[in-house]
């Protein structure tokens, strides 16, 4: 066999498809589930915190209103809202598939004998 030649891999049988499959939809459903944790519950903490801090108070004067206001925003399918709430997760997303390019990029290309 040259270099060149192509190795066959061995037919992978459908359960251990199906078993990476499955652990690959558990383990993205787990991060989607946790950075919308980060994004609805210390996201909007972080937020109203440093607000206060370089703004001053909030109109509703508590953490309670803002949240109030926030979710109600939320719950109305308001864009703004949903980006600030999918943010963490988008930029982990973000993150990986710069990575997967920066990991595409530095690979050689396959040469090709005529």
């Amino acid at each position: 066999m040259g270099k060149d030649t192509p190795v066959s891999k061995p037919d992978v049988p459908v359960t251990d498809r199906r078993n990476s499959l499955r652990k690959i939809i558990i383990k993205e459903t787990a991060l989607l589930l946790g950075f919308l944790f980060l994004g609805l519950v210390l996201l909007p903490v972080a937020i109203y915190l440093v607000g206060q801090a370089i703004f001053g108070d909030y109109g509703g004067g508590t953490y309670g209103h803002f949240y109030s206001e926030m979710s109600g925003r939320i719950r109305a399918g308001d864009a703004a809202a949903w980006f600030l709430v999918l943010s963490p997760y988008l930029g982990w997303q973000t993150l990986r598939l710069i990575g997967l390019g920066w990991r595409l990029a530095g690979r050689r290309p396959l040469s090709r004998s005529h």
